[in-house]
This record gives structure tokens, C-alpha cells and sequence, in this order.
């Protein structure tokens, strides 16, 4: 009715104000308006969007609704915990840890412990004192001639291009003051991960950012030239990330400035696409030669990769190419599905990948099934942010931790989700200069900083409240996971226990034999 009506109903207001005009002046405004409004409406009948047909002018009141219903949500009906991906409760936890202001809460906790899924550590009424020499960890195995001392915690994968300038800048300077490594992410190393001297985790993806030739394939000799840079700590080879696994990276033209194209090498104007798998290795082996030969480029620096876990028998696969090349990472990063990223197809997101809970115990099982899990790292990724989530992590098999949405906070990050646009209101994820000029490097580099020591010392004193005097001493039966329906239990993981070398026997449990047998160095 009121789409049949819309003509008819416009020609009479309209009339009707311009009339009014005749009697009173100030109503041409409104015959103004009524004419922008008419001449929408009459858009919007012969729009495609059956809203707008259907309803001209005010169908548009249900767009903007829609458009600011992600600020609706979070600032006035989002309770403490049901926020995603980070709660209310851990943003703020982040935000005072930054802002190096007390983590002190009033009246008791707002968890539901009796809750599905609720995991907490049983204290010790003889605590211990961790000291702070832990927090620091030598990351490097036989095969490397130049070991890291690393912090446990460290700044995760964030090119710059997903990342605005002033954003980089200041992560690097809180790692430099906080004495802990930053990740570039695939996007290489740009003049921003330079400025501070900060420690780097240099991340080469599929595409091979910062060392390609014009047609996209690996350069040696540029990879040996910033590879050995002095700031270079630790060269990460990235398989697969949690948000987005065997997908490649993406980063819209919209974002892609000339210095971003000149960073990694790309054309301006393009959309840039990573591929999915890397050109240089098709098989486990592969894999392995091309840590050897980047571990060679590099001077003998650190190299691992990093991959979220999959198919369970390929991991089985990489194991056995070890054996059988000899050659072994000195770090493995497992990413979780509930990695964050700056851009990725929706299902890959939300179908695809293990989450971290069950990928960590079994890569840590798998390393110790096949004997050698004292030579290689073990580094968490996806959602780590409070110092119980390092204690949960450390239980499951990690030695480290990367945390990349968390850090991001500390910048200022309000979870606006607009990463991907290039609008981000915050400043931390454009190349926008108006927007991104918001970020105070100086002030936002103590503030990572910041968070990244009170975090790491919330750690040790939960270490230390359970009885503990090194986090390596965590075991999953430390930590109660609460059931439904059930009391809490010690943490169940999700594959059986192993013991060391046990794979390589006849002695193989039932949940391995199978894919213990699928797997083959030869091929994934």
C-alpha cells in the first residue's frame, strides 16, 4: 500500500509545502528536504533490494540500524562474558594491564563456575617464587649456531598493510623496551619494524614478501640480506594460519599504498592475493630442505614454521621427514582456528582448522612420540591473552606464546571489526592518515610495553600460587575443565599420552596406529 501510495503522497506534500513558501519563508527548507527525500524514494522503487522496493525513503531507517548494530550490541546489551571474540572482561583486564593501572577487582568473580566448559587450577597452600629468569627461554636446537634468548611472550604475526604505519612503529618500540621479539607477518619487514630496534621474528609467507622475483617465487639473495640483519632474531616459515587454513593471505587494493607495494615487492592497484601453498616445496622433505636452506641463508638462525593443525596424519608426515632428513626445526608456532585476522573468507574462519586446546597436546605428543621434543620449541597461538591462558597453554605442551589481537588492544583497538575496510576507527588497521595519525607512537609503545610485562607476571604468580617454581613443571592434569552435566575433571586431552619415542616401536596406541600408518615423508 504504502509503495502504491508513495507517488501520490510525495506530489501532495509537496505541493502543500510549496505553497506554504508563499506564506512563510523558512518552509522552502523543508520543501528542499522533501524533494532530496522524493527523489531518493523514486531510486528506490526501482531499487533491487526488496526492502527499499517496497518501502521507499524509511526502509533505509532498517539499513541504519542494521549499520550500527555491532556499536549497539557491544556498548549497551553485550554482558561481560558474551562478547566475541574477546570479552568485555578480557578487554578491560588488557586495557588496565596497558595502561599499567591496577588489575584489582571488587566483591568476587562474575564466572559462573559451575558453567560448561569452565576451566580453572587448583592452589597450593605452600606457594612458591617464580623467578624471573624463566619468563626467558633459549630458542635454537643443535642444528643452529645462533640461539635467541626469547621472551615466553611475544608479539604474533601482523603485517604492515594489515597493520597501519604508526601501529607497526609502535609495536616495535614496545618490544624494544619490553625486551621481547616482534613478528612482522608475511607482509616483510618494512621501515616501521626498523625504527626501534626491537627484536624481530621475521614470517615468510606463501607469496615470499620482501624476497620474490618479479614472478613470485623465492629469492635467496634477497632473503640473506635482511635475513642477517643484526635485528632479525628468528625467521618463522608460515604454512597455514588458524583464521584462514589453506587459504593464502589477502590484503585489499584499497590498503595498499606504494610504500606497502614497494615493502613487499607487489604492483600498486591490485588486490593482493597470497596462494594458498608454497611454490618452493610440494612434500614434508621439501619442507625440511627449505628450513635447512633458510637456516643457512640466514647465518644459522633460528627457523621453524608455523601451521594450524589439520589433517593429523600430515603432521605425522613432517615428524617423519625429520627422521629421515635429519633436519629439524627449531620451533614449531601452532595456531589455533580462533586466530584472529585482518581479512579472510568467512567459512574458512568459522569450518576449518583445529582449535588450539586440541592441536597443542597433539603436535606436543606426536614431537615426543618420535624422540625428539627437547630439540624444538613448541609456540601457542590464538587467543592468549591473560595469564591464565599461558598456565593453560604451558599445561598442553607450550614453551611460548604469541599474541597478536591482545597487543592490539593496547594500541587503542576497540574490536570495531572494519578491519578489512580500510576504516578502521581506531587507526590501528588503515592506511588512512587521518585516522591512523590518532595513534601517539611514543605513548602506545609503553603501553604494549606495559602489557606485556604485567601479563607476563600475572603468569608467574598463578605459577606460583600452584604450588610451582617453573612453568615447565604445568601438567594438563593441573588444570579442571568444567563438563556438562558433570563435575569438573582434571583436562582431558584430546589424544592419548605418549611416551618418549613410542611411535618408533611396535607399541603404538590404537588413536596413532592408523595415522602413524597414513603418513609418509614423501607426501602430505
Amino acid at each position: 500500500m504504502y509503495r502504491t501510495h508513495f507517488i501520490t503522497l510525495s506530489i501532495i506534500i509537496l505541493s502543500l509545502l510549496a505553497v506554504a513558501t508563499i506564506y512563510w519563508p523558512p518552509s522552502l527548507y523543508l520543501l528542499i528536504l522533501g524533494v532530496a527525500l522524493t527523489i531518493v524514494g523514486v531510486r528506490d522503487l526501482s531499487s533491487s533490494t526488496n526492502v527499499l522496493n517496497n518501502y521507499p525513503v524509511i526502509g533505509h531507517l532498517r539499513y541504519l540500524l542494521e549499520f550500527i548494530r555491532p556499536e549497539l550490541r557491544q556498548y549497551f546489551f553485550e554482558s561481560e562474558f558474551s562478547g566475541r571474540p574477546f570479552n568485555r572482561m578480557q578487554r578491560t583486564l588488557i586495557e588496565h594491564r596497558a595502561a599499567n593501572k591496577s588489575d584489582a577487582s571488587p566483591f568476587g568473580t562474575l564466572y559462573d563456575f559451575d558453567a560448561p566448559g569452565f576451566n580453572y587450577a587448583e592452589h597450593s597452600l605452600a606457594p612458591k617464587e617464580v623467578p624471573s629468569e624463566v619468563l626467558r627461554i633459549k630458542v635454537g636446537g643443535p642444528q643452529c649456531s645462533q640461539p635467541y634468548l626469547a621472551s615466553r611472550l611475544n608479539i604474533s604475526a601482523m603485517s604492515f598493510g594489515a597493520l597501519s604505519a604508526p601501529a607497526v612503529s609502535a609495536l616495535n618500540l614496545g618490544a624494544a623496551r619490553g625486551g621481547f621479539a616482534h613478528n612482522t607477518g608475511e607482509g616483510s619487514i618494512s621501515p616501521y619494524h626498523l625504527e626501534h630496534n626491537g627484536d624481530l621474528i621475521w614470517q615468510i609467507g606463501t607469496a615470499y614478501f620482501g624476497c620474490r622475483t618479479p614472478e613470485g617465487r623465492f629469492s635467496p639473495d634477497l632473503f640473506a640480506e635482511k635475513a642477517q640483519l643484526k635485528q632479525v632474531k628468528m625467521i618463522e616459515l608460515k604454512l597455514s594460519q588458524g583464521a584462514k587454513p589453506a587459504h593464502g593471505g589477502l590484503l585489499l587494493a584499497s590498503k595498499i599504498t606504494p610504500e606497502i607495494a614497494d615493502t613487499r615487492l607487489i604492483q600498486l592497484g591490485k588486490d593482493c592475493v597470497s596462494p594458498p601453498s608454497h611454490s618452493e616445496f610440494s612434500t614434508p622433505i621439501g619442507l625440511l630442505k627449505f628450513v635447512e636452506q633458510l637456516r643457512a641463508l640466514s647465518g644459522g638462525k633460528p627457523v621453524g614454521f608455523k601451521m594450524c593443525l589439520g589433517k593429523r596424519s600430515e603432521f605425522l608426515s613432517i615428524c617423519k621427514a625429520m627422521l629421515e632428513t635429519g633436519i629439524l626445526p627449531d620451533f614449531i608456532t601452532i595456531d589455533g582456528a580462533e586466530g584472529g585476522t585482518g581479512a579472510a573468507p568467512q567459512e574458512f574462519s568459522d569450518s576449518l582448522g583445529n582449535y588450539i586446546n586440541e592441536a597443542l597436546p597433539f603436535v606436543n605428543q606426536c614431537l615426543i612420540g618420535v624422540g625428539l621434543r627437547e630439540h624444538i620449541r613448541l609456540i601457542a597461538s590464538g587467543k592468549v591473552a591473560l595469564g591464565f591462558d599461558l598456565v593453560l597453554k604451558s599445561a598442553l605442551g607450550a614453551d611460548m606464546f604469541n599474541a597478536a589481537r591482545p597487543f592490539m588492544f593496547s594500541l587503542g583497538c576497540i574490536q570495531a571489526r572494519r578491519c578489512h575496510t580500510n576504516e578502521c576507527p581506531t587507526g590501528v588497521t588503515t592506511q588512512d592518515p587521518s585516522r591512523n595519525k590518532a595513534i601517539k607512537v611514543d605513548e602506545k609503545g609503553i603501553a604494549v610495553s606495559h602489557y606485556h610485562t604485567n601479563t607476563l607476571n600475572a603468569f608467574r604468580e598463578l605459577v606460583g600460587a600452584m604450588g610451582l617454581d617453573h612453568p615447565d613443571k604445568l601438567t594438563p592434569a593441573m588444570i579442571y575443565h568444567r563438563q556438562e552435566y558433570a563435575r569438573a575433571q582434571p583436562f582431558i586431552l584430546s589424544v592419548d599420552t605418549l611416551l618418549p619415542k613410542q611411535l618408533l616401536g611396535e607399541d603404538i596406541p590404537a588413536s596413532y596406529a592408523e595415522l602413524w600408518q597414513a603418513a609418509s615423508a614423501e607426501q602430505f
